[in-house]
């Protein structure tokens, strides 16, 4: 059996169950964050792929776009710092159901928008929800697995984002020209709401959170919960266990806990490899079919490079997910970055030239070494941060990516046109080798906390 990870506040008994195997019990958890997490990518790209209809639609010019292209990012910019926060506040379940009901709801009402600011404000809403869910479910799944499996559980929670983002172009392509733009929004919001009511009766509250507020009802519900792992009844001493837990220190979840206890390096670095690396990924995924069509490509097949680049990704994650445990972070976050800067000066190389072949094999490579960045991060976050503000870490993380997504998307037109077709893929290169800089502080801060075993005693002593 292994060990409690230090940075757990669940009593060893617990996570030795928890660790012993993954039971279907703990499948269910995983599979509903899957799910959301499918349903969350599904909903982030959808105004990419129903742009094009809305423009046409609303008789507007392609520029008239761009907010409506950032409003979704802003939105989980601020979510993913807020509402991720809560998770740790309020628990993962309501925390979920509050992400989930936002960008449910909204997304449903998009459909039935007659101007464009009111998408605009829709899809800042539908952010906040989006923004917010992903950092809670990553803290949620990774809680519910087998320590030997975290590093592929996080990764399959985060492969379920391209995968919906890839569904929702197959989805696109076929149904828009039957049903029109609207069917997305309605699909995006409809069956969302319906999870809803499964996550409300099959999903359970983190151990972790429970633990961290042992009243009687949480001990009760802690009870239940390993009776279902286990399936074995478990009984523990409620008043031992109150008196226990209550004299000890938790944590709150406070951003300035990320700047302490030596932790401060590993966040200014994680935070700005974050910032670069998804100015790059959103420069690439929000302009990638406007660059191809202008290149010269059918842009009947402009979208599917959309789709090339996510199966991509989510092709490379399986065997990168397998050696994450295995390998230094850092190590291959470098060859990542190197890898990404390479194939974005090919990109600028060979897009001239129309060879479209070379250029959907260098799209599809870029799933690796410009978004594969992220699976290596976030499972980076979760291992470095205690679980009293794992949540927090993860939603501030993310949101500093989000930052960078929102520069990303908005300055990708100013780029394409100031330097053209094969100038804006050199560009490209230079927010990853800005993150590929940012690294360095990660590799200096984070060796002793990279690891799941390591606590926060563990990395004060380092500094």
């Amino acid at each position: 059996m292994s060990a409690s990870p230090p940075n757990s506040s669940l009593d060893e008994s617990i996570r030795i169950q928890i660790d012993a195997k993954i039971s279907s019990f703990q499948w269910r958890v995983i599979i509903i964050c899957f799910l959301i997490a499918l349903f969350d990518g599904f909903d982030t790209q959808a105004v990419a792929f129903t742009g094009p209809a809305i423009i046409e639609a609303f008789k507007l010019e392609a520029k008239a776009l761009a907010p409506v292209l950032t409003a979704g990012i802003i939105g989980m910019t601020v979510g993913a710092m807020l509402l991720g926060m809560l998770g740790d506040k309020l628990g993962r379940h309501k925390t979920l159901m509050v992400c989930m009901a936002l960008f449910a709801v909204s997304t449903l009402l998009t459909a039935f928008a007659t101007h464009l600011n009111h998408i605009f404000i829709l899809r800042v809403i539908a952010g906040l929800g989006m923004g917010g869910a992903t950092p809670v479910l990553l803290s949620l799944a990774s809680e519910y697995a087998p320590k030997r499996h975290k590093g592929l559980v996080t990764t399959g929670i985060l492969l379920a984002l391209p995968a919906g983002a890839m569904l929702g172009g197959i989805l696109a392509a076929k149904i828009l020209p039957l049903w029109g733009w609207q069917s997305i929004y309605i699909l995006g919001g409809v069956l969302p709401l319906i999870l809803l009511l499964i996550v409300y009766f099959a999903l359970p509250e983190s151990l972790e959170y429970l633990s961290q507020h042992p009243s009687p009802k949480n001990i009760q519900k802690i009870e239940q919960i390993l009776n279902k792992i286990t399936g074995q009844t478990t009984q523990l001493d409620t008043q031992s266990w109150v008196n226990k837990h209550q004299g000890q220190p938790v944590e709150s979840a406070k951003l300035s806990v990320l700047f302490q206890n030596g932790l401060a390096r590993t966040t200014v670095g994680v935070w700005g490899t974050y910032f670069f690396n998804w100015i790059a990924w959103f420069m690439l995924l929000s302009w990638l079919p406007t660059i191809l069509k202008q290149a010269g490509l059918n842009p009947a097949d402009a979208p599917y490079a959309s789709v090339t680049v996510n199966a991509a990704f989510i092709v490379f994650a399986i065997p990168l997910a397998y050696y994450l445990p295995k390998l230094k972070i850092t190590k291959i976050l470098y060859f990542m970055f190197a890898c990404g800067i390479a194939i974005a000066a090919g990109l600028g190389l060979v897009i001239g030239n129309q060879q479209w072949g070379i250029v959907f094999a260098l799209i599809a490579l870029a799933g690796f070494g410009i978004g594969g960045q992220q699976l290596v991060l976030n499972y980076l976050v979760v291992a470095s941060y205690p679980a009293q503000v794992r949540a927090t870490a993860t939603g501030w993380a993310i949101g500093m990516g989000r930052f960078g997504a929102i520069i990303g998307s908005a300055i990708g037109g100013l780029v394409l046109a100031s330097f053209g077709v094969s100038g804006y893929f050199f560009a490209l290169a230079l927010p990853l080798l800005l993150a590929w800089g940012c690294v360095l502080l990660i590799k200096k801060a984070s060796n002793p906390a990279s690891s799941p075993q390591a606590d926060l005693s563990q990395v004060s002593s380092q500094h």
